[in-house]
């Protein structure tokens, strides 16, 4: 009978390992971000417009068209501002100052290069870094 155990043993353990990585996997897309349908490219979220703008704002930086990257910038900031100033209780400022605070300050560090640097061209590092913190941040607002 022992001849049976040392065959069995090996199977089990397979089969074990099998299933502790299937449930790994399964967890694993559980903790994926949550994804909006879209129009015309934009997020359908409370946050969508503003990634749209953040990633066209990105786009003109990265093709070296600064000016249209600059304008697009403070399209970007004139938008979140008039819309928290005017959301009355529904704004994001009104029911989490703390996230509002975030996402704004992550904003600003994304379009202060931008909105500077019209010409000669802001350092792309920086400006793709504090892009992909803004919207790391804007998350926290969907």
């Amino acid at each position: 009978m022992r001849f049976g155990t040392s065959i069995v043993r090996p199977f089990l353990t397979a089969g074990l390992a099998i299933l502790l990585f299937c449930l790994a996997t399964s967890f694993s897309s559980l903790a994926q971000e949550k994804r909006f349908p879209q129009t015309a490219g934009v997020d359908d979220s409370k946050t969508g417009p503003y990634r749209a703008l953040a990633q066209l704002a990105l786009a003109a930086s990265q093709k070296g068209d600064n000016a249209l990257a600059e304008r697009l910038a403070r399209i970007l900031e004139r938008t979140w501002d008039k819309a928290e100033d005017f959301g009355g209780d529904t704004a994001l400022s009104k029911k989490n100052k703390a996230v509002f605070d975030e996402i704004d300050k992550a904003m600003d560090q994304f379009i202060e290069p931008l909105e500077k640097h019209a010409s000669p061209a802001p350092d792309a590092a920086a400006i793709k870094s504090a892009f992909s913190a803004y919207l790391e941040k804007l998350k926290l607002g969907d």
